[in-house]
């Protein structure tokens, strides 16, 4: 074990407004990454650049000459060890030095202080090629995704604005068969599709969750937390506990309930996703209301309808500010938002069509989730020397 002081230095970067940077050229870096381009550079090869204040600790790296800005250190140290120095730095608890009471600031000499394992020349050498490789294969696994979702939301545009006919096929667009499609209230929809409120093809509802004063203690009992309502849909990501007497409550979900969020951010209010069996009793909190469906949606082709661009717009017009950032939507105006009426063998059709999209996109999703689990244990294990280099590989 060692100083990180033994090791390296953090140098101040140097001020550089915005309205003094020429727009293009070497990338300039402040606490929470690259921030711009200029003509000039302050170091002259590549190198590391650490958050002293604001992003305390976020670690960044520049391939080419920067400029880093007073806001942010750079890192001196020998060249043999800048990569292995890098993920270190990104690996070391490096956000808990905050000693501001005011702006968050990080104290160079708290960070030299701290201890590291410190392995062979050689060692640190396959430390970095290691995690390089295994951060390739992430940011390429991360563009797979991105495309993926890219060509998910263009099909179900697709499939949500035109529908499939009887025979499978995706109708052809508005402007080019015009006797195919009829103006309502929510633009053009295809013939025998009609424009409808929401709170008419519910039964009931929709209906607001509990949070309970005393939750916080493990009894088995879980409560849903927003996080668990994502762009994508339902994720177990994040459960809280709920008091035992919670297992026989109203607000007791069963698996496929429809969920829809109340209230959170402009951007993230009117999350929805279909409630999947988490392996206990289950409750819904106050921020979410449940939907229950008529006859006439299909609870998945309704929770498409929810995720549609067209929906998100109505849902981020009628939505009402609070405190600080986040707005809220109520029964009403959840009510009150237009959506299509198909018949339900066409959602049948719609689902199909677009399931094959939506499985490709879910094992990247899990292939991703699983290089960053991997590349998290791989960090813990090479930059402790809990696992030596030679033992991996």
């Amino acid at each position: 074990m060692s100083e990180l002081g033994s090791i390296l230095r953090l140098e101040y970067g140097a001020a550089l407004s915005a309205e003094n940077r020429t727009g293009w050229g070497y990338p300039v870096f402040g606490s929470n990454g690259e921030i711009g381009r200029h003509a000039r550079f302050l170091i002259g090869e590549s190198g590391i650049v650490v958050g002293r204040k604001g992003s305390v600790g976020q670690v960044s790296w520049s391939d080419e000459p920067f400029w880093p800005i007073d806001t942010a250190y750079w890192v001196d140290c020998r060249e043999q060890n800048r990569r292995w120095l890098y993920w270190l730095l990104s690996y070391l608890p490096l956000k808990r030095l905050d000693t501001s009471t005011g702006v968050p600031g990080l104290n160079r000499n708290d960070v030299y202080e701290l201890d590291v394992y410190r392995p062979s020349p050689a060692s640190r050498d396959k430390i970095a090629e290691i995690l390089d490789t295994m951060d390739a294969a992430i940011r390429g696994t991360e563009a797979v995704v991105a495309k993926l979702k890219a060509m998910k939301q263009g099909l179900l545009h697709d499939l949500l604005t035109r529908g499939i006919d009887a025979n499978g096929d995706l109708r052809p667009p508005q402007p080019e068969a015009p006797h195919l499609y009829k103006q309502t209230p929510l633009g053009w929809l295809p013939k025998g599709w009609d424009a409808v409120q929401l709170g008419d093809q519910l039964i009931g509802g929709p209906k607001n969750g509990y949070s309970p004063q005393d939750a916080g203690r493990e009894t088995g009992v879980k409560m849903l937390g927003l996080g668990c309502l994502t762009e994508e849909g339902f994720a177990p990501r994040q459960l809280k506990n709920a008091p035992e007497a919670m297992a026989l409550h109203p607000a007791r979900l069963e698996h496929g309930d429809l969920l829809i969020s109340r209230s959170n951010t402009i951007a993230m209010v009117g999350r929805v996703g279909m409630y999947r069996d988490v392996g206990a009793p289950c409750i819904y909190p106050d921020l979410m209301m449940k939907l229950v469906p008529s006859a006439r949606y299909l609870p998945e082709f309704l929770k498409l309808l929810l995720q549609s661009e067209r929906t998100r717009r109505q849902i981020q017009n009628v939505a009402v500010g609070t405190s600080g950032s986040m707005v809220k939507i109520n029964s009403k105006t959840v009510r009150a938002l237009l959506i299509p009426l198909v018949e339900k063998e066409e959602q049948t059709r719609i689902l199909d069509a677009l399931s094959s999209s939506t499985g490709n996109l879910a094992l990247e999703s899990a292939e991703l989730e699983k290089l960053r689990l991997l590349k998290s244990g791989l960090m813990y294990d090479l930059l402790t020397g809990r696992t030596p280099v030679t033992a991996l590989l």
